[in-house]
Formats: structure tokens, C-alpha cells, sequence
């Protein structure tokens, strides 16, 4: 396994300022990110008050269905005596979803082992779950690589209602298929039916999508001690009791500083991440596990269709009794975290990073202070017969990005054209056209109307050629098929669908190649908090 960084095109301009410390953006957050900043902010966590045990207790809770592995155990432990926590999340996506997810919850893991050993104190690494959230449609797919193409593979079992991803119920037979299909287009290696095995007694110990993500997601990572709660978890919405409180009663002053900041952040020229309104009460009502989105107005709290309609005491109401029915949406998660966990950072992408800038304010109204932000490790890995292509024609994944493999694809393809067999059928086209021609002529002259006729048997003639041009072309592209594969390959494996591989593969694709100790082996190597990409040989 080999290790470098490089830079690649950047298209975010906020990430792209974050990391080069633009005084103006940094404005939008309360720490740098730089040592001194995790020393402050350590000492500030010291200095409040945090339910570290009945925190650990939950997530003991949640994870002993999973299995907590010995350093799992050990970080619960450490938690409930005082430790502060790395913090990331993500949905819960098919088969982990992708890679990025993986890739986030490794950030975790080194930030938290770096700053471990750079503070003196043990730092535990905490995975937040996302099961509250109800866009199925963004979870329930997976891509793979299947005859040199890229294949969306779909679970289209699907709920009418906007349940949680955590209450909607996965159909085991059809989940089962489409992972079967999956692991199909990845190829048989000497990994693939453990792989496989162990996919398939995961999912049929789970009920619901959140379920299969985190016995996945533990299974990947129960060496490294990852802790994981799920923010729909119902003892962790009861502890949360309190905190919906507060979110209550300070709701229109956050709604207010959250929509001024974003206005701010615009005019900075950073966009509007989150399309905030002074009118927007950032908490969904859960009634039958289906998420309604609340607004405030002069009577108190409803869904857009008038389907739930609360006073502000009947909310505090559910807020104290039934926790469980309420929800964060992207401006209150990030509040609830900082009151459940003593977060020393979040590790977030750059979506994340840009809403998180419109929260500082926010943040500010509850009494807290935002974590410091860490952008989570970009990673491209790269497979041995990538890596030999790359050698061969002398490529890089800078060059990939920039369409280079596709345009030499296109160079070599027009370079075996067979140019004197498409000038034989060029000629015999003009002939057959010159002679029609004639023959029209002729019959013009003698009042015989047959044009439509001609124009028809022209049409056909023109078409068997066509076809004939064509099956010549197939002929010499399937003679040079292993050259023209081998750029879609590289094209494929390393850009997908225009985009970082991290953003469209799931990790058992490299799992099926490389082997169950995949995620082992990427934690032991020597990365952390960095601008540039890693890429990394399999």
C-alpha cells in the first residue's frame, strides 16, 4: 500500500478559503483550525459541565446489539470518565454508501489519535448516525463498474410515506438481490464469497437501513474502537429532552441569527447553503415515523400542509413527555450535538462546511461555542491494474480529472479508423446518388412520376451502406477492444460519471480486491488534517 498527496482541481471556493485562512471566512467560525485552536478548545470543553456518563450509557446501549469490540469498550470508558470526542456522520447508505462515508469516519479515527497524542488526553472517535433523515432516495442506491460501464443498482422497494430512515423497514429478499447483482459486477476474487457471507448475515440481522449501515459500518471499524449512535436512537431522543427545550424557547432568535448570517455569508461570496427564513423552526415533528417539517407563525408551530399544528406549549409539551417525536433538521443537528457531546472537533466535507458557516450565531444564542471544523481526508484509491495503466501511458489522476484518458481514448479510436474502406463506400454513395439522379432525369422527361419511388430506393441503398460502414467500424473497435477498455477503465475507476470515485463507489468494491483488512490498513497509515488528496495504491 503506497501513500502521496496531490493537488486537484479545487471547485469550492469556501473549502478552498477555509484551508488557506481567509480572515473574512474564518469570521463565520470560532476557531482556526491549527494546534493552538485544539488546546483552547480542549480547555474550554474542561471548563462546562457534560453528561459524559448517561452519554456513554446510551451508546453502550445502541452498540451491544452490534458487538463492542475490546477498544470500542475501552473508548466508552474513557468517554464516561471525561474524554472529549472527534465527531462525524453521515446517512445510512447501501452497502455504507459511499466511500466518502468510509473515508469520514477514518478522519475521525486519525484526528482523534493525532490530537490524542499531540494533547496528552485520550480523544474518542464518535460516529453520528443520520437516521432521522427521510430522502430514502439519496441512500437507496449503489454504482458499480459492470462490461467497462458505470451501473446504477437500485433498491426500488419504496415507502409513500417521508419515513426515517431508521423506521423504514428494508424488504431482506430484494436488499439480498441487489447486493447479489453488486457483487456480481465486482468479479470473483478469493475475497468475494466471505465478503459476500458476511453482507448477507448483517442484513439479516437488520430491520431498517440505518440497522444494516451500522452493523456494516462496525464490523468495518471494530478494531478501531469507532463509537456510533444513531441520531434516532430513542433513549438518545430522550436525552435530548432538555436540549428541544432550549431549541423552544430560543427558536425564533436562532431561526433570526441563522437567516442574517446566511445573508452575510452570500455577500461574502459563499451562496446560500441552506436557504434559511426567519420563519423557519428547524425541528421536524416525527408522528408515525414520517418527518414533518415545522414553521413558525403567530399561533405557534405547523407542517406546511396544516397536518400538525402545535402551540409553543404543546411543543415544549412534546419536548418534555415524548422527545422521541421531534427532529433536528441542518441548523439544530449541529446545536444538539455540541449540548449531547463534548466535541473537540467535527469532521465534515465541504457541504457540510458551508452550512456549518451560517451557524456561529446560532451557536452563540444557546450559550456555546461551534467545535473546531476539520475537513474530512479526500482519498482516491487506486487498484493494482489502475495503478499499471496509469505507468503505461504515463497518466495521473490530475490528467483523469482534466479528461485526458477520454481524449487519447478518442485520439487512438480515430487513429484505427479503416479510412480506405469508408472512402470505397464514400464513392459508391456518390455514384449510386449521380446515377439516381439520372434516372429521374430520364423519367421526368418521359411524364413518369415515380419520384417518391426513387427516394425510397435511394434511402435503402444509402442504408445498407450505412450498415455496412458501420459493422466495418465494430469490427476494427472489437480488433483494438483491450487498448479502448483499458482507457474506459482507468476513466471509470478513478472519475466516475465526472466526479471523485469517492462520491459513487461503496467500499466493498475494494474490499472484494483487496481484502477484509482493507479499512485496517488505511487506518495505519500516516494521514492527517491536509488541503491536498491522498491517493492511494492498492
Amino acid at each position: 500500500m503506497k501513500l502521496e498527496q496531490i493537488e486537484i482541481p479545487v471547485n469550492n471556493n469556501l473549502m478552498q478559503d477555509y484551508w488557506a485562512g481567509n480572515e473574512t471566512l474564518l469570521s463565520f467560525f470560532d476557531y482556526k483550525l491549527n494546534d493552538e485552536a485544539f488546546k483552547v478548545r480542549l480547555n474550554y470543553l474542561k471548563s462546562k459541565h457534560h453528561y459524559s456518563k448517561e452519554l456513554s450509557h446510551i451508546i453502550r446501549q445502541y452498540m451491544e446489539p452490534l458487538g463492542i469490540s475490546e477498544k470500542a469498550a475501552e473508548n466508552l470508558d474513557a468517554l464516561e470518565k471525561g474524554s472529549v470526542a472527534v465527531v462525524g456522520g453521515q446517512q445510512a447508505g447501501i452497502l455504507t454508501g459511499p466511500l466518502y462515508s468510509v473515508h469520514k469516519a477514518i478522519s475521525v479515527i486519525l484526528i482523534a489519535k493525532e490530537q490524542s497524542a499531540k494533547l496528552g488526553e485520550k480523544i474518542v472517535p464518535i460516529f453520528w448516525i443520520a437516521g432521522e433523515d427521510h430522502d430514502l432516495d439519496e441512500i437507496n442506491h449503489t454504482y458499480t463498474i459492470a462490461e467497462g460501464t458505470i451501473k446504477k443498482r437500485v433498491y426500488s422497494e419504496r415507502s409513500k410515506l417521508k419515513t426515517m430512515a431508521s423506521e423504514t423497514k428494508i424488504v431482506k429478499e430484494e436488499l439480498q438481490n441487489l447486493i447479489q447483482t453488486v457483487f456480481q459486477d465486482f468479479g470473483e476474487t478469493e475475497y468475494t464469497q466471505e465478503l459476500y457471507q458476511r453482507c448477507i448475515e448483517q442484513l439479516n440481522q437488520s430491520e431498517t437501513f440505518t440497522d444494516f449501515f451500522a452493523r456494516l459500518m462496525n464490523e468495518l471499524f471494530k478494531n478501531e474502537g469507532l463509537l456510533m449512535i444513531d441520531a434516532a436512537f430513542v433513549p438518545f431522543r430522550q436525552f435530548e429532552s432538555d436540549f428541544f427545550v432550549k431549541m423552544i424557547e430560543c427558536n425564533e432568535q436562532i431561526s433570526s441569527v441563522v437567516a442574517k448570517k446566511e445573508l452575510a455569508l452570500q455577500e461574502a461570496g459563499y451562496g446560500t447553503p441552506i436557504n434559511a427564513s426567519e420563519n423557519n423552526a428547524n425541528l421536524f415533528y416525527v408522528k408515525d415515523g414520517e418527518r414533518f417539517l415545522l414553521t413558525r407563525n403567530n399561533q405557534g408551530f405547523e407542517d406546511a400542509t396544516g397536518y400538525i399544528s402545535l402551540t409553543e406549549k404543546q411543543l415544549l409539551e412534546t419536548a418534555k413527555e415524548h422527545p422521541e417525536c421531534l427532529s433536528n433538521n441542518v441548523v439544530t443537528r449541529p446545536l444538539m450535538q455540541e449540548m449531547t457531546i463534548p466535541v473537540l472537533a467535527f469532521v465534515g466535507g465541504p457541504g457540510e462546511l458551508a452550512y456549518w458557516a451560517t451557524l456561529k450565531d446560532a451557536f452563540h444564542v444557546l450559550d456555546l461555542q461551534m467545535p473546531i471544523l476539520a475537513p474530512r481526508f479526500s482519498i482516491t484509491l487506486v487498484e493494482r491494474k489502475i495503478e499499471q495503466l496509469l505507468a503505461s501511458y504515463e497518466l495521473t489522476l490530475p490528467d483523469i480529472m482534466n479528461g485526458k484518458a477520454q481524449t487519447l481514448k478518442e485520439q487512438y479510436i480515430e487513429s484505427i479508423q479503416e479510412e480506405q474502406s469508408k472512402q470505397y463506400i464514400a464513392s459508391l454513395k456518390a455514384v449510386i446518388n449521380e446515377q439516381y439522379e439520372k434516372i429521374e432525369a430520364h423519367l421526368e422527361s418521359q411524364n413518369l412520376e415515380l419520384h417518391s419511388i426513387i427516394d425510397k430506393n435511394l434511402n435503402y441503398h444509402e442504408m445498407q451502406l450505412d450498415y455496412l460502414s458501420k459493422k466495418i467500424e465494430q469490427q476494427v473497435l472489437s480488433k483494438h477492444d483491450k487498448t479502448i477498455r483499458q482507457f474506459s477503465a482507468i476513466q471509470c475507476e478513478l472519475y466516475p460519471i465526472n466526479n471523485l470515485q469517492e462520491r459513487v463507489f461503496n467500499p466493498f468494491q475494494y474490499l472484494n480486491s483487496y481484502g477484509p483488512k482493507l479499512v485496517e490498513d488505511l487506518c495505519s497509515l500516516p494521514m492527517g488534517l491536509t488541503s491536498k488528496h491522498y491517493v492511494i495504491s492498492l
